[in-house]
C-alpha cells in the first residue's frame, strides 16, 4: 500500500500495516495473558514482568521509578547522530492497569482474579505498545532519533502518569512529543477518532458533610434535619450548572450518593454527599469548584447547619496539540485510507495522559475495536463487565504507533 504524506521531503515511510498484521498473533497472546491476570492500581508487578519478558533481548534501556511498577523502555535509533546531536525523541504510551470489576464476558481467557477486569482495554494498549517496540527495534538502524515506550500503571484514578513524571522517568531524554492510543468498542474497527484542542474533561471527586441535629422523626421541630438541606444543595448545584455555566464551555456535576440515617423513625445528625465534577477547561473547573464550596457552606448555614465541602483533585483537562493531532490524522489516513480518521466532539471522560500533555506537546486518539458483526452503537462500552473487542484492532494500533513515531523522528511536526 502507499503511505504518501505531505511535507515529507527526506523520508520514505515503511509499510507499517503489513508489519502490524505480522505482529498480531504475538500481540494476541500477550494481551490474553494480561487479560486473564489483571492488576489494579499503581503496582502491577505481574503485568510489568510479562511486558519485560516480551521485551527481553531487544536493544532497549529499561528505566524504573520508585512510586509505581511502571517503567520506560528507551530505543536509541542507529541514525540518531547522523545530522549532529541525538536526533528527536518521541514518547509512546500504553497503560497497564485494570478496573475493580467482576468480569462477565465468558471469554476462555477471562479474568482469573476475583473483582478485577480489563474492562477499559489497557491489556490491548500494552500489547500494542510491545508490538510497536519490537517492530521499531527491528528497524533500529534506520531510526534517526529516540523512542521512549512508557508502560504505565495506575491510569484508572490513581494518577500513574503523574507519579512516573515525578519519578523523573520522562526527563532523560525528555521527549519532544508524546502520543497515545485508546481502544473503543463503540467505534468501527480500525477507525481513528480524535480532535485538536480539548479532547477529554478534567475530573474531580466532590464530597460534603452536612451536620445538623438528630432526633425523633415524629418531632422534626426539635431537630435540625440535614436531609432536606442536602437535597436543596443537590438541586442548587444542578441549577447553577444549568444557568451560570456557559454552554460553550460546559461542566457536568453529578451528586451520585447520599448516605444518611439508620431507621425509619430517626432523623440523622449528618448526611454524607459524594459526586463528580467534569469540565472542559481549567477556567470553568475553578469556577464550579468555587460554586460547590460556596453552596455547600452557604445553604447549610442558611438553615443553621454546618456544611463541610471537600474536593479531591482528579485529572486535568486532556488537551491535544494541533500539530500532533494533524500528524496522527495523516498517519491514520495513510494506513486506513480516506475516512479512516474522523473528528470527534470533546467527551466528559478523563485520562491521566493529560499529565504527559501538560509536560510536552502531543496527542491522544481513540481507535475503533467493535467486534466483527456487532453494532458499535449498542456494544457494551468501556468500564462494562461484558466489554469485549475485536483483537485485530491491535494490528492497526501497532501500525499507528510505528508510523507516528517514524514520521515524527524524520520530520518532527512538519
Amino acid at each position: 500500500m502507499s503511505l504518501d504524506f505531505e511535507s515529507t521531503t527526506d523520508w520514505t515511510p515503511t509499510d507499517w500495516t503489513a508489519i502490524g498484521e505480522d505482529s498480531l498473533n504475538e500481540a494476541i497472546t500477550l494481551r490474553r495473558a494480561i487479560h486473564a491476570d489483571p492488576e489494579v492500581g499503581l503496582h502491577c508487578p505481574r503485568t510489568s514482568d510479562k511486558v519485560k519478558a516480551a521485551l527481553a533481548g531487544l536493544p532497549l534501556e529499561i528505566r524504573e521509578g520508585t512510586s509505581t511498577t511502571g517503567f520506560v523502555a528507551i530505543l536509541r535509533g542507529g541514525r540518531a547522530g547522523t545530522a549532529g546531536g541525538n536526533g528527536r525523541t518521541v514518547l509512546l504510551r500504553g497503560d497497564m492497569d485494570a478496573l475493580p470489576m467482576q468480569e462477565e464476558t465468558g471469554l476462555p481467557f477471562a479474568s482469573k482474579i476475583d473483582g478485577a477486569m480489563h474492562a477499559c482495554g489497557h491489556d490491548s494498549h500494552t500489547a500494542m505498545l510491545v508490538g510497536a517496540a519490537k517492530a521499531l527495534c527491528a528497524r533500529r538502524d534506520e531510526l534517526p532519533g529516540t523512542v521512549v515506550f512508557m508502560f504505565q500503571p495506575g491510569e484508572e484514578g490513581h494518577h500513574g502518569a503523574r507519579h512516573m513524571i515525578a519519578d523523573g522517568l520522562l526527563d532523560s531524554p525528555l521527549p519532544e512529543a508524546g502520543f497515545a492510543l485508546h481502544i473503543s468498542p463503540n467505534m468501527p474497527m480500525g477507525h481513528v477518532v480524535s480532535r485538536a484542542g480539548t479532547l477529554m474533561a478534567s475530573t474531580d471527586t466532590l464530597r460534603a458533610m452536612i451536620t445538623g441535629r438528630g432526633g425523633h422523626a415524629a418531632m422534626p421541630h426539635d431537630c435540625l434535619d440535614p436531609l432536606p438541606i442536602a437535597c436543596e444543595i443537590v438541586t442548587a448545584l444542578q441549577t447553577y450548572v444549568a444557568r451560570q455555566v456557559a454552554v460553550t464551555d460546559p461542566a457536568v456535576l453529578s451528586i451520585t450518593k447520599l448516605n444518611a440515617g439508620s431507621a425509619h423513625n430517626v432523623i440523622p445528625s449528618t448526611v454524607e454527599m459524594l459526586g463528580t465534577m467534569r469540565t472542559l477547561s481549567e477556567r470553568t473547573r475553578e469556577q464550579v469548584r468555587a460554586a460547590f464550596i460556596r453552596m455547600v457552606e452557604g445553604i447549610a448555614a442558611a438553615h443553621g447547619a454546618v456544611g463541610t465541602p471537600t474536593i479531591e483533585e482528579g485529572y486535568p483537562v486532556t488537551v491535544n496539540d494541533e500539530r500532533a493531532t494533524d500528524l496522527m490524522k495523516a498517519c491514520a489516513t495513510a494506513i486506513g485510507g480516506e475516512g479512516a480518521y474522523q473528528v470527534m466532539p470533546p467527551m466528559m471522560g478523563a485520562e491521566d495522559f493529560s499529565y504527559v500533555l501538560q509536560k510536552l506537546p502531543g496527542a491522544m486518539a481513540f481507535i475503533g475495536a467493535a467486534p466483527e458483526g456487532s453494532d458499535p452503537r449498542t456494544n457494551p462500552p468501556l468500564h462494562n463487565t461484558k466489554m469485549t473487542i475485536d483483537e485485530r484492532v491491535m494490528a492497526h494500533g501497532i501500525a499507528m504507533h510505528c508510523a507516528v513515531a517514524e514520521r515524527f523522528l524524520a520530520n518532527g511536526f512538519d
